[in-house]
């Protein structure tokens, strides 16, 4: 008996991530490597031909059943590749098993607990905490990862949610700049500046300039910055010299 041939519209792939968009009363699928979707997405990554498994648009990948040229047309009003695997990048939802998901899941978690305890510290002893106890507070507030964003854009929202509904006490880790200006600014925006301070480690005058070392919350950098341009002209200078000061043994 003569072999089977495998139809020329079938194309057989493994180990793929699915990107599936409806759209036109069809569904049409990508197949993409994996973890180049978020990249893509990102920004990280741009060349289609790094996200891409083959250059060609499904209606079933796990089947291997290609979009025929007219089901496009109808759908995307065109039928060139790029434009509509981009379409379906950006719209389409990415297909994730289940055990992938929690795999994902638990390391985004993972990887906000650890910038949150980088950021964060105990109010009472300005000391970090460990990761296991942010992400502890993590499932006390009731927080929920987003998958479809990265860890860094969850931060805030993250200690937003353990300040208002754990009971982990938890505040953002201060500031330490310095602030230095002329004599005669220093004198007339002294008490603006100091203000803003939460704590100040260091207030010093002399003929020549004004210098302050101070914790403040990285809210206020903004703030003091602001003052700087606005009523120094250049003349003042404002430097970080810790992101995250905490006390130190």
């Amino acid at each position: 008996m003569a072999p089977i041939n495998q139809p020329s519209n079938v194309i057989k792939l493994t180990n793929v991530s699915v990107v599936r968009l409806k759209k036109g009363g069809k569904r049409y699928e990508i197949a993409c490597y994996k973890n180049k979707v978020q990249e893509w997405r990102n920004g990280i990554e741009t060349n289609l031909d790094d996200v891409l498994q083959i250059a060609n648009v499904f209606v079933n990948v796990s089947k291997g059943e290609l979009a025929k040229h007219q089901d496009l047309q109808k759908s995307f009003g065109t039928t060139d590749t790029d434009t509509i695997v981009k379409e379906i990048l950006k719209k389409g939802e990415l297909q994730v098993g289940d055990k992938e998901r929690e795999h994902d899941l638990t390391s985004l978690r993972k990887e906000i607990a650890t910038l949150v305890a980088e950021k964060c510290v105990d109010p009472s002893t300005q000391r970090p905490y460990p990761v296991s106890i942010i992400e502890k507070a993590m499932t006390e507030a009731g927080f929920s990862v987003k998958q479809g964003k990265n860890a860094k854009s969850q931060v805030s929202e993250c200690i937003k949610e353990l300040q208002a509904h754990s009971t982990l006490p938890i505040q953002r880790a201060r500031m330490r700049v310095r602030v230095t200006l002329p004599a005669a600014e220093g004198a007339r925006l002294h008490d603006d500046i100091i203000k803003l301070a939460e704590k100040v480690e260091e207030d010093q005058t002399n003929e020549k300039q004004w210098e302050s070392v101070m914790l403040i919350d990285p809210s206020q950098f903004r703030v003091i910055n602001e003052i700087l341009q606005k009523e120094c002209k250049g003349k003042g200078r404002l430097e970080t010299m810790t992101f995250a000061a905490t006390a130190t043994s």
